[in-house]
């Protein structure tokens, strides 16, 4: 993907605004691309984890939250690991994605946001997360009933085997994870 040239005022104060929410010093970045050669999902990417560290650093900000990469990262941490400046890439990502839907950017990978919300919503509700919950919620919302339909033989084939179980385990510090969750989302408006 090439990012056409157009660094004025705005997009320094995007750069900021990202450097300020996520926390992360992007400006320690020397390019030496160990982010991207590690990173297990690059090739699904339109936008290389370094390159998108260097397009933020040039005021991109508008075509980075309109990417693939974003929604794409596992957030592995493979990058953060490699890098030996101790950029938070994974972070840096996940902010950006924040970012991506505050503005009410459409995601360019819908499964992703599903099953992220799919994933918050089980651990919110037991306190970690519970596959087969988090699996019927995935496929609804991919699929509605046709979805949780299409995927119920293979859920029914796991429980069978015992790789996933039908009732969750109950978690002592259930009331701590929840209180965490309200305390993450004072003053959030979304």
């Amino acid at each position: 993907m090439i990012l056409s040239i157009q660094n004025d005022n705005s997009g320094e104060t995007k750069r900021e605004e990202i450097i300020k929410s996520s926390g992360v010093k992007i400006s320690s970045c020397f390019q030496c691309q160990k982010c991207s050669n590690g990173c297990p999902l690059a090739f699904t990417m339109d936008i290389l984890p370094h390159q998108l560290v260097h397009s933020i650093q040039l005021g991109f900000v508008d075509q980075i939250l309109n990417s693939d990469t974003i929604w794409v990262c596992a957030s592995c941490e493979t990058c953060t690991t490699r890098c030996p400046n101790d950029i938070d890439i994974a972070h840096l990502m996940d902010t950006l994605r924040q970012m991506s839907v505050k503005r009410g950017i459409k995601e360019s990978q819908k499964q992703v946001q599903v099953f992220h919300t799919a994933f918050l919503n089980s651990i919110k509700r037991f306190g970690r997360v519970h596959e087969a919950s988090m699996a019927v919620e995935f496929a609804y919302r991919n699929g509605g009933l046709q979805g949780v339909r299409e995927q119920l033989n293979l859920g029914l084939e796991m429980i069978r085997k015992g790789k996933i179980k039908l009732v969750p385990h109950r978690l002592i510090g259930n009331k701590a994870v929840k209180k965490i969750f309200r305390e993450a989302n004072k003053g959030d408006p979304t």
